[in-house]
């Protein structure tokens, strides 16, 4: 795949708009059609958020405007969250999962939220500092090259629609790999989107990139990724239909499946 750079770009100009616009124009959610079209019922981002299996009763228990309705899953609801674990999100945009997080591991836990989208870590932080969220961090990082958090030393890695934006997913799930503890004790989550096709690299549209469509890998393609990372036990937890597409070459559509998967480090 060409050009990382310009759609690294592409992507933070994109996420920047929505932090400060709201999400308008993104596909990382169920209510567009991505091909241009507005669909018929727009969706606010909480009730885009409720469509993807967010509890509405615990989306009100934390800040209003972390929510902006771009993920296709909720990871917290698979991960059983402990008292006193230590969370890193991944593409955690303006902390709607952070602050989940941060409302199940409590005083005796801590939540870092890692994005490379300067608009979103304003969001975040302003969001934390307002509501009083004294064990939440937000921090800026490049997830496929370094995540700027110590070997060994977490609990839970979540991630919700994120990693099919990165252009080296193998390179993101070893990044996982490093942070979450050893022997069995460390464990990731995550909801992403995967795909019937790929997309060739020379065929591909940065703004489908950037709407979490030409990036998506196969289901099989994904899982190869995670396992070549070092992980072992991998689970499909969820599995959905979330779109399909007309796909001109062979006149056959493109299927984009929401998936949730869970995997251990042992």
């Amino acid at each position: 795949m060409g050009k990382p750079l310009q759609l690294k770009d592409k992507i933070k100009e994109q996420y920047g708009k929505i932090a400060l616009d709201g999400n308008s124009n993104s596909c990382c959610m169920p209510c567009s059609d991505c091909c241009g079209t507005p669909s018929e019922i727009f969706l606010t981002p909480f009730e885009s958020s409720k469509a993807v299996g967010y509890d509405p009763d615990k989306l009100k228990l934390i800040p209003e405007s972390s929510v902006l309705g771009v993920g296709c899953g909720n990871p917290t609801i698979f991960a059983d969250i402990d008292e006193g674990d230590t969370v890193v999100d991944l593409g955690s945009g303006a902390g709607i999962d952070v602050f989940l997080a941060a409302n199940l591991v409590k005083e005796s836990g801590k939540v870092i939220g890692i994005d490379m989208t300067e608009n979103m870590l304003q969001k975040a932080r302003e969001n934390a500092d307002k509501y009083g969220y004294k064990k939440v961090e937000f921090r800026y990082g490049d997830i496929e090259k370094r995540i700027p958090v110590e070997d060994n030393s977490v609990d839970l890695v979540i991630s919700n629609c994120v990693i099919n934006l990165t252009t080296n997913k193998e390179c993101t799930f070893r990044e996982i790999y490093r942070i979450l503890k050893p022997e069995g004790k460390g464990k990731m989550v995550i909801s992403d989107l995967v795909t019937s096709k790929e997309i060739d690299g020379d065929s591909v549209n940065t703004d489908n990139w950037c709407n979490c469509i030409d990036g998506a890998l196969t289901k099989e393609h994904y899982i190869d990724s995670i396992k070549k990372a070092g992980f072992t036990n991998i689970e499909i937890l969820d599995k959905k239909l979330y779109m399909e597409l007309e796909d001109k070459e062979d006149q056959e559509k493109r299927q984009i499946t929401s998936i949730s998967i869970k995997a251990v480090k042992e």
